[in-house]
């Protein structure tokens, strides 16, 4: 998770252009968000807890003059949801400045911050006050504390640097002068480059998680950024090397879940993939019911492609609340016990003496739809059939996603049917891994699906397992 977005463009206002990229990454993280601005002679974060609405208004973005931005839109993965680990984060020497937007989660960053102790003015982030106690911290730190203050700098430092971090990164980063992006040697997270200007002209370069956030701010789809490459972004145009022999393993779940329906990855409509998902579903796991309905919005899709590949009629029997994402404030128990509602609200009309089939995109822990499966039931349906666009979530993620622990997931301890019997459903079919990657028509062996097989592209040793390995104790 995390969204990145950065942009190198001398004729546009950089910091309005990153809040609405950061706007149509806002799925991607809703606990903090930042831009970082350079004017070519120092750099200005203005960075807050909260979505990116609450963040910034007009005269915040209007403060953040210059002509390179990054922005960033966080979801934790190491380290506590608190201001001091929003990004993107600033580290500064003598030497040099860098602020920097991390997608994704590093897995030895304890051997990382080790090499911080001892350095000149960088102490190591444990050991300051008011401590960030995240890896993009960490790593910004090692980007400043190792540059030799020369011409390519950061480039160079960057180059240097990356081939000891192991795990997931998707970065973009600048100093006062020039733009940078780096894509782990796995891609694991998607990264995208784009470009301002019409046909004939070039008004400047946007870096981006999701091709979703190019199109609206008007930047035309260029390329990914590869595995294992390392780009730079100035005045001179675009430099390119490769840091690392690519070894792709990219996120299998973005395509069931995390990327937007309208965003592309590697060619393919991520909208595409969960509907062919869903006829897939159909066929695996049919059911004689009255009416298909979707968890909105992000079981849409493949609730669309069962419909379509079952006969059975599409339709809309849940309402969703947008206003409700994540929230700092906690509600009432009594909210509680009953807390999907804040999301989701049934249709009476729609469910009452029918029989549903109900679409999701995926069980993590059960809570969700064992909640669900009673409302429907409450509402009036005659049956409840859950299907699932994804195979079970049966291994932790070490790389990005907030599901780090066995305990946490409901497919880690119980099989589909105690599964089904314990959400309360009538019915319950996964889609086999199999057929989700085929619907994604990439490689099996260029996608990580190690949340649904426990196989890692990259080993976790024990002691670098969990959100808060640099926290104080």
């Amino acid at each position: 998770m995390c969204g990145v977005f950065g942009v190198w463009a001398p004729a546009e206002d950089v910091a309005k252009l990153t809040y609405f990229g950061l706007y149509a990454l806002q799925h991607r993280g809703q606990e903090s968000a930042g831009i970082a601005v350079s004017d070519g002679h120092r750099i200005v974060v203005h960075k807050e807890m909260g979505l990116v609405a609450q963040a910034f208004d007009e005269p915040a973005l209007t403060a953040l003059r210059g002509h390179i931005a990054v922005g960033h839109c966080r979801y934790s993965t190491t380290g506590a949801s608190v201001w001091a680990n929003a990004q993107p984060t600033f580290r500064s020497t003598p030497q040099a400045s860098l602020a920097l937007g991390h997608n994704g989660n590093l897995i030895n960053t304890r051997e990382l911050a080790a090499l911080l102790d001892g350095q000149p003015g960088i102490a190591a982030s444990r050991g300051q006050q008011s401590p960030a106690t995240s890896d993009t911290d960490i790593l910004t730190a090692l980007f400043v504390s190792q540059q030799s203050g020369v011409a390519d700098g950061v480039e160079n430092t960057a180059a240097a640097v990356l081939p000891r971090v192991r795990g997931a990164y998707s970065l973009v980063f600048m100093d006062e002068n020039s733009l940078y992006a780096a894509r782990d040697p796995h891609g694991f997270w998607p990264l995208v480059l784009g470009r301002l200007g019409g046909a004939e002209e070039e008004n400047g370069w946007v870096v981006a998680s999701e091709t979703a956030a190019l199109d609206i701010v008007g930047a035309t789809f260029v390329r990914e950024i590869a595995p294992g490459e390392l780009v730079r972004i100035d005045g001179d145009g675009i430099k390119s090397r490769s840091i690392a022999a690519p070894r792709v393993s990219g996120c299998l779940f973005e395509h069931v879940y995390l990327g937007r329906p309208d965003t592309t990855i590697s060619g393919r409509s991520v909208y595409a993939t969960r509907v062919e998902v869903g006829r897939r579903l159909a066929a695996e796991h049919p059911a004689e019911a009255d009416l298909v309905i979707p968890v909105p919005e992000s079981g849409t899709p493949a609730a669309i492609g069962f419909a379509e590949a079952s006969g059975i009629p599409f339709g809309h029997g849940l309402v969703k609340n947008s206003y409700v994402g994540r929230t700092f404030i906690q509600p009432s128990q009594t909210i509680r016990q009953r807390g999907i509602k804040l999301k989701l609200n049934p249709l009476r009309e729609v469910i009452s003496g029918q029989r549903i089939v109900v679409v999701d995109d995926s069980i993590v822990r059960g809570n969700t739809q064992r909640a669900l499966v009673a409302m429907l039931r409450e509402a009036g349906a005659a049956e409840v059939h859950v299907r699932v666009a994804s195979p079970p979530v049966m291994s932790p993620c070490f790389y990005g996603i907030d599901f780090a622990t066995q305990d946490e997931l409901i497919a880690g301890a119980l099989d589909a049917e105690e599964i089904r019997a314990s959400i309360g459903a009538d019915s319950l079919g996964y889609v086999s891994l199999d057929g989700l990657v085929e619907a994604t028509t990439l490689p099996a062996d260029r996608l990580c699906r190690a949340c649904f097989d426990g196989h890692y592209p990259v080993p976790v040793a024990e002691s670098d397992r969990g959100k808060f390995v640099l926290e104080v104790t």
